[in-house]
């Protein structure tokens, strides 16, 4: 059944806090009957694009070898990933609001497919880092397509909070999935299959989506702001490059001028936008305090998630000698944590709102972060890991299951692909952010160990773990900083985010 599409000019009467909204006020039930399984064709599609941020990190020692990479390749099979795929999110948004997201989907996922193949049967270096370039590429399509096509199925009510705690899990989760099927396909077939593994999932959300999803796209105002396209991809792509690049020095020159250069490209890219009659990002999506917390948030979060991980694995293979499926085994407590508590906390979520969980939820996060803290060169997994996984994936689930509610809460249609591709736009910066935050702090706790010290064996392991105790303390600081960011900007009521009618304004 098609799905009725709001007027660009809709947003144009609400109120300053709602201004994008198409109304403040939701219907319960969703135009679309075949919701749920438009759901589970998104999970899929979201899971393959969050766990290829990882499972190619347990494949690369091998792929390293196969192709006579060198240290400063390995390193670009990661980062040009991240940095297409940052640089292009939010024009990958507008061609999904505009060409149709179901189209937009579809195209993403086999475009996304078919660079994994490529990347799977490449003979060079050169060959991989082309693939991985176009694996970005389609995810910029892909991530925010999907979660467009949840906020416009799933307009209000209890299902669009089940829904996006289905998708928050797979947010919070799905890195440390990656891990372990990295780590298996790793092991009994070949790095090349952490690759391959997206062509099949692909084939099956493409066959599901064609007869199932129903198209939606933006009508009235759908030119494209190519200035503000190529000013805020250069802004991303910088910045992404620039924390990239960070791990070998704060005052190399790649951070020096790219991190600079890429917040002056944003500054620039906001005052293009404010003069735009045709905005890549209308401005409206972030004025409301609400949204503006929830991006806040998804930032601090990805940063900590994603850096706190890395140096788990680290942990697990450098200093317990775990092989790659035992560290994606080691990190499933985490996962198994956060999607029970994403399906508990879906059904309560009604009742408390969403200020107390995600207030709540990056203390129990970083009190986990800081239990991680404790971990020593002999590594006792079940008093010095075990508790700290639990914990943090607590926090997650606490932070991830109301998120996207709150990010997406009152966007109108025409502007659903935009906010989406901001979100994940966020969580993607704070990725970068965090991985190469936490590598510099690592290093800095690593040096200052071994000074004076005659460097032995057994005091380079105390050293590493000296590093990764940093890395988790400053993760910790880093995501508690979103409790007070949600006590005090977070404030959507119940009656909000339930679309319940006569719901008060976001104030």
């Amino acid at each position: 059944m098609p799905i009725n599409n709001t007027s660009a000019d809709s947003a144009d009467t609400t109120p300053p806090e709602l201004a994008g909204a198409a109304s403040p006020s939701l219907p319960n039930i969703s135009t679309n009957p075949r919701r749920w399984l438009l759901l589970a064709i998104v999970a899929l599609a979201q899971l393959t694009v969050v766990l290829d941020s990882t499972i190619v990190n347990i494949a690369l020692p091998q792929a390293q070898t196969a192709l006579g990479m060198s240290d400063g390749d390995r390193t670009w099979v990661v980062t040009l990933y991240s940095l297409v795929f940052g640089a292009l999110l939010l024009l990958g948004g507008r061609i999904a609001d505009f060409w149709g997201r179901k189209r937009s989907f579809i195209v993403g996922m086999a475009g996304f497919a078919i660079a994994s193949a490529l990347g799977g049967a490449s003979q060079s270096t050169w060959e991989l880092l082309a693939a991985r370039g176009l694996q970005g590429l389609f995810a910029a399509l892909l991530a925010p397509a999907s979660l467009a096509l949840l906020t416009v199925n799933f307009p209000g009510g209890k299902d669009r909070i089940k829904a996006f705690a289905v998708y928050g899990a797979i947010a919070g989760g799905g890195a440390a999935v990656g891990l372990i099927l990295g780590g298996v396909l790793t092991e009994y077939a070949s790095w090349r299959w952490c690759l391959y593994v997206n062509v099949p999932i692909a084939i099956v959300a493409i066959a599901a989506a064609i007869p199932i999803i129903s198209e939606s796209k933006a009508h009235g105002n759908t030119r494209y702001d190519v200035p503000g396209a190529l000013i805020v991809a250069l802004g991303l792509g910088s910045l992404v490059f620039g924390f990239a690049q960070a791990e070998n020095g704060w005052d190399t020159w790649p951070v020096l001028v790219f991190l600079p250069l890429g917040l002056m490209l944003l500054a620039l890219f906001v005052w293009v936008e404010n003069r735009s009659n045709h905005p890549l990002l209308p401005l409206r999506i972030l004025a409301s305090r609400v949204r503006s917390g929830a991006f806040l948030t998804a930032l601090l979060s990805g940063a900590a998630l994603l850096g706190g991980l890395l140096f788990l694995t680290f942990y697990f293979q450098i200093v317990l000698h775990y092989t790659p499926i035992q560290s994606g085994l080691a990190s499933l407590p985490m996962t198994v944590t956060i999607i029970i508590g994403a399906g508990v906390l879906s059904k309560f979520l009604a009742r408390t709102g969403v200020r107390i969980p995600m207030t709540v939820g990056p203390v129990v996060g970083a009190a986990g972060l800081l239990w991680l803290t404790s971990i020593t060169a002999t590594g006792n997994y079940a008093v010095e890991v075990l508790p700290g996984l639990i914990l943090l994936g607590i926090g997650l689930a606490m932070i991830f299951v109301p998120l996207q509610n709150v990010a997406l809460f009152g966007i109108s249609e025409h502007d659903a692909g935009a906010a989406s591709a901001a979100v994940t736009a966020m969580q993607q910066i704070g990725g970068s952010l965090g991985t190469a935050l936490f590598t510099a702090l690592y290093t800095a706790a690593m040096s200052s160990y071994l000074f004076d010290k005659v460097p032995t064996e057994a005091v380079q392991v105390a050293a590493l773990v000296s590093g990764y105790q940093s890395a988790f303390l400053w993760a910790a600081i880093i995501i508690f900083a979103a409790a007070p960011l949600s006590f005090f900007l977070v404030r959507l009521s119940r009656e909000d985010l339930l679309g319940t009618p006569n719901a008060p304004h976001l104030g």
